[in-house]
Parts: C-alpha cells; structure tokens; sequence
C-alpha cells in the first residue's frame, strides 16, 4: 500500500511538472513569423504614395531646363566648357556624350559629369558653376490690378506681393489663397485672412514668400451677385417734382 502510494504521488508531480508553464520550454511553440500578401503591400505603397511628404527645409537648387552650367577641369583646363540644359533635360559634354541633369542639384551634376568622364580621366577633378539659370518667381492671380508672374527679387511677403501685383481690386475678397508646391503632386493651401493682417492682427500669419508660390485672390460674393443681377445707382422719383 505505501510502494503504491508513493507511485501515485510520483505520477502526480511529474504531472504538475508538465503543466506547469515555463518547465517545458520543449512544448512552447514560436510564433509564425507575420506574412503580408502583394496585395497588403500593393495597398500600403498606394497608402504611401496618396500623402504627400513634409516639405524639405532650405532645399537646395536643382537644374532646370535651358540653364547654363559652367564646367572646369582645373587638372585637364581643355576641357572647360559651359553647355546648356537642353528641353529634354540632357546636356552634351566634349568627349563624353550626353548625360541627364535636370533635376538634379549642383553636387549631383559633379558627381554624374566625373561618372561620364570616368573612362576618360582618372579621379577628375570639377567644378561645376551656374552660369545662368531660372530666376525665382511667384504668382499672383485672380482680383488684383495686375495679375501676372513676377521676379521673386528679394524676400517679401504675401501682402508686399499683393502691392506688387496692384493692389487688391474692387472686387476682390480680401479672404486670399496661398499656394505652395511640395512635391510634383502635392501643394501645401493657405487661407491668409488679409483684412486682420492690414489692421494690426495677426501679423505673424502675413507668410514670406518662396520660390514658386502662387497666391490666389478670389472674388467677393458681392462681385458674384452683380455680375447676374442688373443695378442702378440713378433713383428716379415717382412722380415729377415742382420747384
């Protein structure tokens, strides 16, 4: 009775022994790893690409089209040479074909002309200048004096621009859009509240300009009435006057 007593109490802790969580590291199981199908992936990537990312700060110049670029070669002085950004976005290099740049910064030009002239030079040395290239602008439309593109000269702000522009016209609402690129797809939409900024308020909302901006002036419901409605300021009395 005793031999069989101690079985059972045997059995049993070997029982509690395999229940018991953490003394069988054998029985537990790892996890699957987590899968995505193409189509989650598919999904994700439009996710991504349906939002546009922050705008870069102090982004660099990057080539544009008929921009004049300078290009030196302190070791190699003959093949200096200034070429221009075709419309296509290529130029054509003496001795090294034609290579794309638009888009590009100054760094990234140094760096595609020393790889167009690697099988020519060993290790060149260049400098690449902009001997001439668009100037910055920005736009003003809609119910201003005169609305138009205009050379961004020096630094201004949405009001200075609007004076540039001639001012507000006597239909215009003073409630003004401002529109700032961020990508090839993607622009960044202000509301400016001009009346507040023109009296003292909210000075900090009158927005510096930047290369490319474009500010939009609507017009004034009030404008948008008279236009389909006929209005005259002449009163003609109702009957004659006698003086």
């Amino acid at each position: 009775m005793k031999g069989r007593l101690t079985q059972i109490l045997n059995l049993f802790g070997m029982a509690l022994l395999l229940g018991w969580p953490g003394e069988a590291p054998a029985q537990q199981e790892s996890a699957p790893p987590v899968t995505r199908n193409a189509n989650e992936i598919s999904t994700s990537s439009r996710h991504d690409a349906d939002h546009p990312a922050p705008a870069e700060r102090n982004p660099r110049y990057r080539i544009c089209r008929d921009d004049v670029l300078a290009l030196s070669f302190p070791l190699s002085p003959e093949l200096n040479q200034k070429v221009i950004v075709q419309p296509d976005g290529f130029i054509s290099l003496q001795s090294a074909g034609n290579i794309h740049v638009e888009g590009l910064t100054v760094a990234g030009v140094v760096a595609a002309v020393k790889k167009a002239y690697a099988g020519t030079l060993h290790d060149p040395i260049i400098d690449v200048d902009l001997a001439d290239f668009q100037k910055p602008f920005f736009t003003v439309l809609g119910q201003v004096g005169k609305p138009g593109q205009y050379d961004l000269r020096y630094d201004i702000t949405v009001t200075q621009a609007i004076a540039v522009a001639g001012g507000f016209a006597t239909t215009a609402k003073t409630q003004v859009f401002l529109y700032r690129a961020i990508s090839s797809n993607w622009a960044e939409v202000r509301e400016l509240k001009m009346n507040d900024i023109l009296k003292g308020k909210n000075i900090s909302e009158d927005v510096h300009l930047r290369p490319g901006d474009m500010i939009f002036v609507p017009e004034s419901h009030i404008s948008n009435f008279r236009k389909y409605v006929p209005y005259s300021f002449n009163i003609v009395p109702p009957y004659p006057t006698t003086f």
